[in-house]
């Protein structure tokens, strides 16, 4: 049935079996705008979201309550509308099906009740909706590394990247000052305005920020999703404050503190690097010894390593990481098929899986016109990426059982 003419008011998580009709061949849960906009409405609890875009041009979103239409805050990276899209209704995300794109493009999600989206609502004190892409399969959690200066942690990070280069990767961030020389864009720091930049921290795009002598500093959620994207695991190097921010987030991340044996022997190797001044020494020991204790006491980091002997802390490292006795990359498992929706098709849902029923495509020729779409294991999400998607092209589908494992 088309339940979206049911009659019946579903509330929030409660999706029932539904089948979304091409929307260019006007089924009555797909509307066109007067200005060519392809849209579907989808209807939870007492609220309709009504999601389109012309061609070329993002998606937009548009809430009404009880009858009646409220502005929305639209955070995360908005999709490039195309010739058309499916909508399927999830626990608390509508899964957006984009015809025909590229295949790395295809599949986004539009927050509407999740953890985060309820945390931007409740900040902002408006309606509120998040994107996020879909990404087949899962990445590794990012490693966040924490710890005073002088503590040996950029020296722990630097054996590690020489030992696993191919594992591990740094994300650039984003800073609202000037290059200096030598300095190239992209590669030392993402350089941006300050207004661009306070604007993507308010839009939620930031995982942490910090003010220093007037200029912002900070780590994007784009930039820690391309190191996953391009199949390594993300490295940050930041302090306790800005550690605590990436906790409060949707980020998954494994905790890393690094402390000194003692305060002497801190003391000691910042003396003996020979780059600060006096006051300088004071000020880091001050501010090194509120790190600590917040480190130890605050219920941010997962672990916490004594860097006493520089080889020991390494290697405890490398077991924290699953690496020890490892010394070489594991292979990487064989690319996955790709999935491209075609112009032509249907949706249905069952459960946890989205079969899509390719009307005219290519996989026709194969015998193969039905795509199984899992969402069961569903990670991460805005302002970042939705990872855990799996799919499986299948031969027929009958009687609600799939033909073959996932």
């Amino acid at each position: 049935m088309n339940w979206l003419d049911s009659g019946k008011d579903f509330s929030m998580g409660e999706a029932p079996v539904f089948i979304v009709q091409d929307l260019q061949k006007g089924s009555s849960n797909g509307l066109e705008s007067k200005s060519g906009a392809l849209e579907t409405a989808t209807i939870v609890g007492d609220k309709k979201f009504v999601i389109g875009g012309t061609e070329g041009e993002t998606f937009s979103v548009k809430v009404q309550i009880l009858g009646e239409w409220v502005n929305v805050v639209e955070l995360g990276t908005k999709p490039i509308s195309c010739n058309g899209h499916s909508a399927v209704l999830l626990k608390d995300r509508i899964l957006i099906l984009k015809k025909n794109s590229k295949p790395d493009d295809c599949i986004w999600f539009l927050e509407v009740d999740t953890q985060y989206v309820r945390m931007q609502k409740k900040l902002l004190g408006t309606e509120v909706v998040a994107w996020s892409k879909g990404v087949m399969g899962n990445a590794e959690k990012p490693v966040i590394i924490s710890g005073p200066s002088g503590v040996g942690k950029g020296t722990l990070i630097s054996m590690l990247m020489k030992e696993f280069p191919s594992m591990f990767g740094f994300s650039v961030s984003h800073t609202t000052r000037a290059p200096r020389s030598m300095e190239k864009d992209g590669v030392h720091y993402h350089f941006t305005q300050k207004s661009v930049m306070e604007k993507e921290i308010k839009d939620g795009k930031f995982l942490e920020f910090a003010s220093v002598h007037g200029n912002l500093y900070g780590t994007s959620v784009e930039a820690v999703e391309l190191v996953s994207d391009a199949g390594k695991r993300c490295i940050l190097d930041i302090d306790v404050q800005g550690a605590r921010s990436v906790r409060a987030s949707s980020l998954e991340a494994m905790f890393i503190f690094v402390c000194p044996p003692s305060m002497e022997e801190l003391e000691k190797r910042l003396r003996d690097r020979g780059t600060e001044t006096e006051e300088q020494v004071l000020k880091r020991l001050r501010n090194a010894q509120n790190e600590i204790e917040q480190g130890k006491s605050s219920g941010i980091f997962d672990h916490i390593l004594y860097n006493d002997k520089l080889e020991e802390c390494y290697v405890s490292l490398k077991k924290l990481l699953g690496l020890h006795g490892c010394v070489t990359p594991p292979p990487k498992s064989a690319p996955k098929e790709i999935i491209k929706i075609p112009k032509d098709h249907s949706v249905s849902k069952i459960d946890d899986k989205i079969i899509i029923n390719c009307i005219s495509s290519e996989l026709q020729k194969e015998s193969k016109n039905l795509i199984m779409l899992d969402v069961f294991s569903l990670k991460g999400g805005a302002p970042g990426r939705t990872r855990g998607l799996d799919f499986k092209v299948i031969d027929s589908f009958s009687n609600g059982n799939r033909n073959g494992p996932m």
